[in-house]
């Protein structure tokens, strides 16, 4: 029998927003330079949207909030938004900076290691470029990585999620924790913490959560840290199962395998297929807290469908014509 996660009736008018920074990613195997992607957690999430919701949902406005520099890489990453359909209006442009450059080396699994070339001290966002943005019930946001919780910004971001999140649209929270904020982390856990508690949905991976908490067992991770702060969790572990906690139902989803050429856009996928699902199956605010099994499923099919793309290829989202629906 062939099932299809995806309502056929109209989607009703709401925008996808994303909130988080934009690099250029220079993608290095055997220390040779193989390609330079415009990427960011939340970017190439957008992007995926851009070339998947974008088809399916014309209706849909998808908008990315982001800073970039003053420079030939800034001209890159926003041709490269317009070109996928990604509308940049509330992309700040520092004016006589860099932008930002990510070196990403694959190992003889593909999976990757990293040096970051980031100004996160000169950060900035124009407040002038978000005062049009304006949420409404059932919008979906997604957010995360050190852009949400950046203390450079965190006025402005802080205060979109809270307009998002008063305004009844669905947050949904990757954390993303990385070893180089380390440091931080006593300044970065409380708003770490507001973000969850902000948050429809939020998602981390194993790795984070060892970095975080010193513990990578989702159903410690969910009891002592995540639960109080919001209900709906979501660990991914790499090639291995998601575990996804509800309300006291802890339900265990299998990966799709797949042949991996890059795992650099992995995570990031795995956020945009949950979105466009929570879109297709037409997951409004009032039923976040109590999706079925069935939903989950769908969700997280999706999820891992874009996931396993994305990891087919040295680019950071899913390529273009991708079917982004499942069926089984």
């Amino acid at each position: 029998m062939k099932l299809l996660y995806l309502c056929k009736n109209k989607v009703a008018m709401r925008s996808i927003t994303g909130i988080g920074e934009t690099v250029l990613d220079i993608v290095f195997k055997e220390d040779q330079p193989q390609a330079a992607v415009p990427g960011g957690s939340t970017f190439n999430a957008m992007i995926s949207l851009g070339r998947t919701a974008r088809v399916r949902f014309p209706e849909v406005p998808i908008r990315m909030v982001s800073e970039v520099g003053d420079d030939h890489v800034a001209d890159i990453i926003t041709a490269f938004m317009a070109r996928n359909g990604v509308d940049s209006s509330a992309v700040t442009r520092r004016a006589g900076s860099k932008s930002h450059i990510s070196l990403a080396f694959l190992d003889a699994q593909n999976n990757a290691s990293y040096s970051f070339y980031k100004d996160h001290a000169h950060a900035r966002l124009d407040p002038g470029n978000l005062s049009g943005i304006g949420f409404r019930r059932d919008d979906l946001v997604l957010f995360g990585s050190y852009f949400a919780v950046n203390p450079m910004i965190r006025p402005f971001t802080a205060a979109l999620l809270r307009e998002a999140h008063d305004s009844g649209a669905i947050l949904y929270y990757d954390i993303n924790f990385r070893k180089p904020h380390l440091a931080q982390l006593p300044e970065i856990l409380p708003l770490i913490e507001e973000n969850c508690r902000l948050s429809d949905f939020v998602r981390g991976s194993s790795e984070d959560f060892g970095i975080l908490y010193g513990t990578s067992d989702p159903e410690t991770v969910y009891r002592d840290h995540i639960a109080p702060l919001c209900p709906e969790f979501i660990c991914t572990c790499g090639a291995n199962p998601v575990h996804v906690f509800s309300h006291g139902r802890h339900m265990v989803f299998e990966v799709e395998k797949t042949r991996t050429v890059s795992t650099i856009g992995a995570g990031d996928n795995f956020n945009a297929g949950f979105v466009y699902g929570l879109l297709a199956q037409q997951v409004l605010k009032d039923a976040c807290s109590s999706l079925s099994e069935a939903q989950w499923a769908g969700l997280v099919r999706t999820a891992v469908h874009f996931s396993a793309e994305a990891c087919r290829s040295l680019f950071n989202y899913v390529p273009e014509g991708f079917d982004a629906d499942i069926r089984c």
